[in-house]
């Protein structure tokens, strides 16, 4: 496929795939309300257990109606994540055989229950670190948090693990249609380890290496099985063709 029709496809693929993150945050905006107690218990908590004023607070006249699209945008793209991970697939679909277009529905069965799987790993986490963060408050002061400062970590974390949850079916993706070879992955692997955990811990903001090393074990289990995916889909491949 010639550069000008491979830029096209592109083009297509993200129009559809933001036409169908956009029908996401329609339905997302009517779960504002639920989405934004859930985020904001954390606090609560921390306030009932305290006896202290924590809570969020919108500093400007517009703010609660900015954050409400942010957090039906956020909504929008959990809830099409296997509309636009289809598309993703889709995009690499045209250079692979007849045989190999089969295993789409395969890519797109294991993408979205990993991404779902990163985000519901981070949302066990974020309590625990929203309670650590507001333990250095000092005794008998209060804390008013930045409503949308707060709840756009909150998203970011939740998207950002969902997301590297999804990276190892990219890799095997990549291995299948023969761009990167399953040897250059594990050849890399004492990178690939030090990358997650430093991901980690940059996404972690919590002073305990046990959280860090907990969302991490995960991400390095499924870089390897993505490789091992890769290695035995080479190997079939070689015996075919023997």
């Amino acid at each position: 496929m010639p550069l000008r029709e491979h830029l096209a496809e592109l083009r297509n693929r993200i129009l559809w795939s933001a036409l169908g993150i956009g029908v996401g945050a329609v339905a997302g905006w009517f779960l504002f309300d639920p989405t934004f107690e859930a985020l904001q218990q954390p606090l609560l908590d921390a306030a009932a257990r305290d006896d202290a004023l924590v809570a969020v607070n919108f500093s400007g006249i517009a703010s609660a109606l900015d954050l409400r699209f942010k957090v039906a945008f956020f909504l929008g793209l959990i809830l099409s994540s296997p509309w636009w991970l289809y598309q993703l697939w889709a995009y690499v679909a045209p250079g692979l055989t007849g045989k190999e277009r089969r295993h789409t529905f395969a890519f797109v069965a294991a993408a979205v229950p990993l991404f779902l799987a990163g985000i519901g790993a981070a949302w066990v986490m974020f309590p625990r670190a929203v309670t650590l963060l507001t333990d250095f408050r000092p005794d008998g002061s209060e804390q008013l948090l930045d409503a949308e400062l707060y709840l756009t970590f909150a998203m970011r974390l939740l998207i950002a693990f969902g997301l590297a949850f999804v990276f190892p079916v990219v890799m095997v993706a990549l291995t299948w249609v023969g761009l990167v070879p399953w040897r250059l992955w594990l050849k890399g692997w004492r990178w690939a380890v030090l990358l997650i955990f430093i991901f980690t811990a940059v996404m972690t903001p919590t002073p305990d290496a046990i959280t860090m090393t907990v969302m991490a074990i995960p991400m390095c289990g499924l870089y390897f099985g993505a490789i091992g995916i890769g290695a035995m889909r080479d190997r079939r491949r070689v015996k075919d063709e023997e």
